[in-house]
C-alpha cells in the first residue's frame, strides 16, 4: 500500500507565499511522475503542476512564473513553491503520484491540504 501525506497548507495574506510537501510511503518501487492539482469551491479538479523522475517539470500555464514544482528522489517526497499568492489560488491542493509496486503501476492521490489566500 502506497500513502501520500500533504503538508503546508494554511491561512495567508494576498502576495505571501506558502511551501506544500507530499511525502510517499509504502511498498514503492520506484516513483513516476509526482505532481499537484488544486480544487476550489464550486469547480473542478484542475492541474498545477507536474514533475518526472528526471526532473521535467509541467505547469498550468495561468500558473507559470509564480509556483515552481521540484522534487527529491531519495525521500519519495515533492515540493510546491508558491509566491505572490492570490485569493483566487484559494482551494484544495492534491498531491498525486504515480508509482511502481513490485508487480503493477498505479496513481495515488493524497488527502489533500488547504490553502486560503486572504484579500
Amino acid at each position: 500500500q502506497v500513502r501520500l501525506v500533504e503538508s503546508g497548507g494554511g491561512l495567508v495574506q494576498a502576495g505571501g507565499s506558502l511551501r506544500l510537501s507530499c511525502a510517499a510511503s509504502g511498498s514503492i518501487f520506484s516513483i513516476n511522475a509526482m505532481g499537484w492539482y488544486r480544487q476550489a469551491p464550486g469547480k473542478q479538479r484542475e492541474l498545477v503542476a507536474t514533475i518526472t523522475s528526471g526532473g521535467s517539470t509541467n505547469y498550468a500555464d495561468s500558473l507559470k512564473g509564480r509556483f515552481t514544482i521540484s522534487r527529491d528522489n531519495a525521500k519519495n517526497t515533492v515540493y510546491l513553491q508558491m509566491n505572490s499568492l492570490k485569493p483566487e489560488d484559494t482551494a484544495v491542493y492534491y498531491c498525486n503520484a504515480g508509482v511502481y509496486l513490485s508487480s503493477n503501476y498505479d496513481g495515488y492521490w493524497g488527502q489533500g491540504t488547504q490553502v486560503t489566500v486572504s484579500s
